[in-house]
């Protein structure tokens, strides 16, 4: 046993590097879903916040990784989207992987497309908060299952 878990080691790093970079680690995912009480926040609808369109993945559905997301963003006119404002909080905990999704695409006026998103399997919960040039903040949550 101790061969295999050293050999995986040795392993792993790579493996990781040929699949892509992780959104989220394995271990982010179970510490939020180990803490995770299932109650949610209400949501407030701010009047004429800006609009954060899912348009892949189809939820509810199983999804498998690597995964497409695309969002699309709408301002309410005459404001304009500040795409420098985008935020996505991981689970629980509120984890912001903007970052993370900056390494893999651009974040524009009009939205964002992840063509490989590369999740562990479990549950996943994302907070995506976006503000447009009049100081309002739209926001949407992403819950799926990675199988």
């Amino acid at each position: 046993m101790k061969l295999f878990f050293a050999f995986w080691m040795a392993i792993a790093p790579g493996l990781m590097a040929w699949a892509g970079p992780l959104l989220v680690s394995p271990e982010e995912v179970q510490r939020s879903n180990d803490a995770d009480t299932g109650l949610r926040p209400r949501a407030v609808t701010v009047k004429d916040a800006p609009i954060i369109d899912l348009i892949s993945p189809r939820l509810p559905g199983e999804l498998t990784s690597p995964t497409r997301i695309e969002l699309r963003f709408v301002a309410t006119h005459p404001s304009t989207i500040k795409p420098e404002t985008f935020k996505a909080l991981y689970g629980t905990f509120g984890i912001d992987i903007t970052p993370r999704i900056l390494g893999v695409t651009q974040i524009t006026a009009t939205g964002i497309q992840v063509h490989e998103a590369h999740l562990p399997r479990g549950k996943h919960r994302i907070q995506l908060l976006l503000e447009d040039s009049e100081g309002r903040v739209g926001s949407r949550w992403m819950e799926f299952q990675i199988n």
